[in-house]
């Protein structure tokens, strides 16, 4: 693409991680330029308040205001459907779409085309979750035919915390997952630090890191036409057609 173009980011309130990394990607690719609208999440949980801070009516809100900045491209850059299941992000983004006739992808979507694309039948999972969370998400992916053959998690529901966990540990659990050699690894929460550490884990395993901030950014350039591949240095996901 020649002219300049805008990524419109669905953001849970509590996040602080993704809006710089989102940024930093974004700036990556010439006239790209990324925005950003809140609604309010503050923990991850199976709780009926937890589960309800995903409400479609106020994710729909926050999407509208995206419209006013006459985005391109609108993403729910967030992992609930992991756990809601992964028709809660189909209807979300025929809904973005109904609303505001902007085309609509989000972070797992992205990551499930990503899998799909490379035939990925045996995934690595880390996540800041707790453990009734992180089962919902291998459940979830068991059913769409792919195997978590290796996981960490956290134990952590306070999504602002989950932005203070170092990339050492990060890493030091992606090393630990990558010792069961599934085909890829997902970083999957969107508050994590681990995207800039793709090249370097890519490096030193040989597995790709699919990090959810880093599909959600993939997913937007493919959806306004703009090449993935412009994106270096953040791991092998952009270059994957």
């Amino acid at each position: 693409m020649t002219r300049p173009f805008r990524l419109g980011v669905l953001t849970p309130s509590s996040n602080t991680a993704l809006e710089p990394l989102t940024s930093t990607l974004a700036a990556c690719v010439p006239g790209c330029s990324a925005h950003f609208s809140r609604f309010r999440v503050t923990e991850i949980s199976l709780s009926a308040e937890g589960l309800g801070q995903f409400d479609d009516s106020k994710i729909l809100a926050a999407a509208e205001l995206l419209a006013d900045a006459r985005v391109d491209v609108i993403a729910w850059s967030g992992t609930s459907s992991g756990w809601l299941g992964f028709d809660a992000d189909r209807r979300l983004v025929e809904r973005i779409r109904e609303r505001t006739g902007i085309a609509a992808t989000t972070a797992v979507l992205a990551l499930n085309e990503l899998l799909a694309l490379r035939g990925v039948k045996r995934l690595g999972l880390v996540t800041p979750y707790t453990a009734d969370v992180q089962q919902r998400i291998v459940d979830n992916y068991r059913a769409l035919g792919i195997e978590v053959v290796a996981e960490r998690h956290l134990g952590i529901r306070v999504n602002h915390d989950f932005a203070l966990v170092e990339p050492a540990q990060l890493m030091a659990s992606m090393r630990e997952v990558a010792a069961g050699r599934p085909e890829a690894i997902t970083t999957f929460c969107t508050n994590l630090h681990a995207a800039p550490l793709a090249e370097a884990f890519e490096a030193e395993t040989g597995i790709a890191l699919l990090d959810t901030v880093s599909t959600t950014v993939w997913g937007q350039l493919r959806a306004v036409g703009a090449d993935p591949a412009q994106v270096r240095g953040w791991g092998a996901l952009f270059g994957w057609r």
